[in-house]
């Protein structure tokens, strides 16, 4: 889920900033040491919009920097369990597909792609036993946040599922859809001959 919020950081001013207005190289650093690396609190870092703050600097002896507490605040991503999700599948291989998100991969295990048993084809597709349902890179899927580790620091893990209904390959839920709405057709209309008929049979 995306978040802007304020957070409270330290920026490492590099000597080669000290000629920047404060305010200036505080924003520079901070979207160094942020924007778009993986964090585990905050998730993905997307954008610092504003240094909100700036505390009392301090110099360390020896590393030759300045440090400043400061309250900045950020657009961020940070994946959430039950989430839904909308993606592409960027990559697919014997165990499972991976799926491009907002700023993340996350992976769906090949148990976890549909309610079927899928095995790997030789074109480099997954596909349904039974229901002959296809997934191969490319394709527009929604799925469910089941997983997320960020012990990695530079490559965090999401687990994903599309087993669930109304997840999957767009066109599965398109068919989903359709075929509910043509069933709510025909439940209608045979109740209302339903009532018909009892009219008929009051007479």
């Amino acid at each position: 889920m995306y978040y802007r919020s304020q957070i409270d950081g330290v920026a490492r001013i590099e000597p080669k900033l000290f000629g920047e207005e404060l305010k200036q190289a505080i924003s520079l650093q901070l979207k160094a040491d942020y924007e778009g690396k993986p964090n585990p609190e905050l998730g993905m870092v997307i954008a610092i919009v504003a240094v909100d703050e700036i505390g009392e600097g301090v110099i360390i002896p020896g590393d030759g920097a300045a440090y400043y507490r400061s309250k900045f605040t950020a657009i961020h991503y940070l994946p959430e369990i039950n989430e839904l999700v909308e993606g592409d599948i960027k990559d697919i291989a014997k165990f499972g597909a991976f799926v491009d998100f907002g700023p993340f991969e996350g992976m769906v295990h090949v148990s976890q792609a549909m309610d079927d048993f899928v095995s790997f084809s030789k074109s480099g597709a997954l596909q349904g036993k039974q229901s002959n349902r296809i997934l191969k890179v490319g394709d527009k899927v929604r799925a469910r946040v089941i997983a997320v580790s960020f012990r990695d620091p530079k490559g965090p893990k999401i687990g994903l599922t599309m087993r669930q209904p109304y997840l999957g390959k767009q066109e599965w839920i398109d068919d989903l859809v359709k075929g509910e709405a043509k069933a709510a057709k025909k439940a209608e209309k045979e109740e209302k001959a339903e009532k018909t008929e009892k009219k008929k049979e009051k007479k």
